[in-house]
């Protein structure tokens, strides 16, 4: 019967070198594992000629019992505990068998078959456990197969939304590149619509400069004849007009410095600086500019420009070329709109725009109307979209209202609303706060 307990070890040895065929430790423990094969083989057939029967039974409980601690306590074989701990009721087996051979060897021979079968018994539950964990040892093959699968398939989706990832970065990358060229050409486009509005203002004050100082020459010279004539009175009387005229040769300038200073601020990039802004100044340098700026598209417009400006408004903290841009921009929509109204309506129709600004609490309100073509309910919630546009093709981009919105919302927590019917006009309402 001690060839059971051989053969379990050798088995043991054998089931092991298996299990971590494919595994990391396959280089790691296949030497020992191999020499133990050998080792109980050779050492089964040498004690077997030596040692009696019930010795060796002793000797083969004694080495199982040595081999299953070994690996008891190989933290590589951890997973494999249960399957070792079935080989306790094989050693228990031997070392009764042992026991009763040494203290009643009479009992020993007379039930020596039914000890064998518990043997057997033991041997045979040992080889249950065995199949019973190969099977396990099969599933969790399967299920490692499956996962390394799953592995594969989640890397190829996960490289598959990278790629993704990245063509809707560089697509939103174009977009945003887009965008800013869209909206430097709306920028340009303004900066043109300006330049005709430009060179008309800024001629007004140019000509009062060069008048009055075309005067003052002429009082200087009438100034030398009264020194040489000794009127020592009318020279002060012409040195005052001559303060006159410089006085107003410097207001004038001063006009023409502030046009120009306002063409740069609306040309050049914002800075995103909000500074302290006379509202109404701004309303009405930008409504001059816009008006010219059509005049010199079509000499034959005019319209009447009312403004209603609240002369005690505190100035507000503002992005001047933001906000200009903005007004420039409703401005330029609403001679639009009552152009196009007039060249429908013929000479029996009088363009009005009107400017109002006035103040509720902490708040700044801008109100521009006009009595145009207005817009249509169907598309009103949409003109504040970007790129939306009621204008013919060519004559429009779309981004004007948008941006618009974008710098009175976003950019000065303000509001910007409107009310229109169709063909009776528009009134756009900015409101602002002073303080932000």
């Amino acid at each position: 019967m001690s060839f059971f307990y051989f053969v379990v070890i050798f088995l043991l040895f054998n089931w092991f070198n298996k299990s971590i065929k494919m595994t990391p430790l396959r280089d790691k423990w296949r030497t020992t594992l191999s020499l133990g094969q050998i080792g109980i083989a050779i050492l089964y057939v040498t004690l077997e000629n030596i040692l009696s029967q019930t010795t060796m039974i002793l000797a083969g409980t004694v080495f199982l019992i040595g081999v299953v601690q070994y690996f008891q306590k190989q933290e590589d074989f951890k997973g494999f505990r249960s399957y070792l701990d079935a080989h306790y009721p094989l050693m228990a087996v031997g070392f009764i068998t042992w026991l009763i051979s040494i203290v009643n060897s009479s009992f020993y021979e007379k039930y020596d078959n039914y000890i064998a079968l518990a043997t057997v018994g033991a041997f045979v539950w040992i080889m249950a456990r065995w199949a019973a964990t190969k099977k396990q040892r099969e599933e969790l093959r399967m299920f490692a197969q499956k996962n390394t699968e799953l592995d594969r398939l989640v890397a190829e989706r996960t490289a598959e939304l990278t790629n993704q990832k990245q063509e809707l970065q560089n697509t939103i990358t174009l977009l945003q590149t887009t965008q800013q060229q869209l909206i430097q050409s709306e920028k340009l486009a303004s900066l043109g619509e300006l330049t005709a509005g430009i060179a008309h203002e800024i001629q007004n004050p140019l000509n009062f400069v060069n008048n009055f100082a075309d005067v003052s020459t002429e009082l200087i010279d009438e100034m030398e004849e009264e020194l040489n004539k000794g009127d020592i009175e009318e020279v002060k009387a012409i040195a005052a007009d001559i303060k006159q005229n410089l006085e107003k040769i410097s207001h004038h300038g001063r006009r023409a410095d502030s046009i120009v200073k306002g063409m740069l601020q609306h040309s050049r990039a914002s800075t995103g600086q909000k500074e302290p802004v006379d509202v109404n100044a701004l309303a009405d340098e930008y409504l001059r500019l816009a008006y010219h700026g059509l005049r010199a598209k079509d000499k034959s417009f005019n319209a009447e420009l009312i403004t209603n400006f609240d002369h005690n408004l505190p100035k507000a903290n503002l992005i001047p070329q933001d906000v200009g841009r903005v007004l420039l921009n409703l401005f330029t929509n609403a001679f639009y709109a009552v152009h196009q109204k007039k060249k429908s309506l013929g000479q029996g129709f009088k363009p009005v725009l009107e400017v109002n600004t006035s103040q509720i609490g902490n708040t700044i309100i801008i109100k521009v109307k006009d009595n145009g073509t207005g817009i249509p309910d169907a598309v009103k919630d949409k003109i504040m979209q970007p790129f939306f546009t009621t204008k013919p093709t060519g004559e429009g981009t779309g981004l004007g209202l948008s941006l618009s919105y974008d710098i009175i919302v976003k950019g000065h927590n303000g509001k910007i609303d409107v009310e229109s019917v169709e063909g009776e006009g528009t009134l756009f309402t900015i409101s602002l706060p002073i303080g932000q």
